[in-house]
């Protein structure tokens, strides 16, 4: 449940970008989980990608009561970054709420 309530707010961030094509818009709306946010085939840039970021804290905190920093220097000094693709965003999403929860 969780998880389709955080791929939502994502895909609606991303949808909302002026900046995203149609054919990516296609891709998104079809909420793959192997659209890539950040590198060489990301079709985001790094200002998309923080407004998507900033989004999604917000939403998650206002939506479903969870309050997380999505770029501390746990996220940024992984070997594979969270924010390479939605799939990847979401596992770290539910990486940081499930440590919450514990």
């Amino acid at each position: 449940m969780e998880r389709i309530s955080i791929k939502n707010i994502i895909v609606k961030s991303l949808t909302s970008l002026d900046s995203v094509d149609d054919q990516a818009q296609t891709e998104i709306a079809s909420m793959d989980e192997a659209f890539p946010l950040f590198g060489s085939d990301a079709r985001l840039d790094s200002l998309d990608l923080v407004s998507v970021i900033t989004d999604l804290e917000e939403a998650l905190s206002d939506q479903l009561d969870y309050f997380l920093s999505l770029t501390d220097d746990a996220a940024l000094s992984r070997e594979i970054s969270p924010f390479d693709t939605i799939g990847t965003l979401l596992d770290y999403c539910e990486e940081l709420i499930g440590a919450r929860n514990t």
